[in-house]
């Protein structure tokens, strides 16, 4: 009798430990993947007709935007006051939108015509000559063909990035105090872009958010608020937008992370293009 007891406790324990496995298993499979750990860097590459191309994924945070003191001290009305953002997660593009991408995507190398500075052999180099309508449409198409969400970043989660996102080391350009060693900036005009990457990255391995191109983002332009805000998307209506960065053809004061400028949405300049957030 007490050998028929030993067998059945034991089947009984069998029994749970099976179930306890069916369990963790159901959680395992079913329970959604987390982001990766701060200091885990984690890319995702996507492919659209052979071009090939990386989004850095950005850990949310709180930090001050707009002209703090590593800015230096020039009396930049639109760059203040400082104040607090706190943003959710995202994805940045971890270069600028090259023409090959672009003309993978719509077919051309611009909807109104060529860019000045486009040619098959540097189309390593990022677009430029897009308005911000433009842009719209690139990211329309480009979501159509890979079925996903991606966007302009607004331009809270673009000054966070260039700053480093949540490794900054409090860098006044994106990456270093030395604008040499992450942009390409003060160089003469018909020069023309450089190819993307060719600089060193910034704290999260993102490359010219300094220099280069400027960028468009998202937001329409408005004067910046005091108040702590949460994911903020700029004004909702405008016909001026914002971009960011700084240009090959500009000096360094424009390739600050909070220097921000403006134009009209229709506006298409040779040194303005374009990063994609998701």
């Amino acid at each position: 009798m007490a050998k028929k007891k030993e067998s059945s406790s034991s089947k009984g324990c069998l029994s749970t430990l099976l179930v306890l496995a069916i369990i963790a298993g159901l959680v395992y499979y079913f329970w959604p993947t987390s982001p990766p750990e701060d200091g885990d860097p984690k890319t995702e590459t996507i492919t659209v007709k052979g071009v090939s191309f990386k989004m850095v994924y950005v850990k949310g945070g709180t930090f001050n935007m707009g002209h703090t003191q590593e800015q230096g001290f020039e009396n930049i009305i639109n760059e203040k006051p400082v104040h607090q953002v706190t943003l959710s997660d995202f994805y940045i593009g971890q270069t600028e939108v090259t023409q090959a991408l672009w003309i993978a995507v719509m077919s051309n190398n611009m909807g109104n015509g060529t860019p000045k500075h486009s040619s098959t052999e540097n189309l390593n180099r990022p677009v430029g000559s897009v308005s911000w309508e433009d842009c719209q449409r690139f990211v329309a198409k480009l979501n159509q063909l890979t079925g996903k969400n991606f966007r302009l970043p607004t331009e809270a989660e673009w000054e966070y990035a260039a700053r480093g996102g949540k490794k900054s080391k409090g860098y006044k350009y994106a990456g270093s105090n030395n604008i040499n060693e992450v942009a390409w900036c003060g160089l003469p005009d018909d020069i023309g872009p450089k190819n993307v990457a060719t600089k060193s990255p910034n704290e999260l391995g993102v490359y010219d958010m300094s220099g280069n191109v400027f960028e468009w983002v998202q937001d329409k332009y408005g004067s910046y608020s005091g108040i702590a805000q949460i994911d903020p998307t700029g004004c909702d209506s405008g016909s001026f937008g914002v971009y960011r960065g700084g240009a090959w053809n500009y000096d360094a004061d424009f390739c600050r992370v909070s220097y921000r400028g403006f134009c009209l949405l229709l506006n298409m300049n040779k040194n303005l293009g374009l990063r994609l957030a998701l």
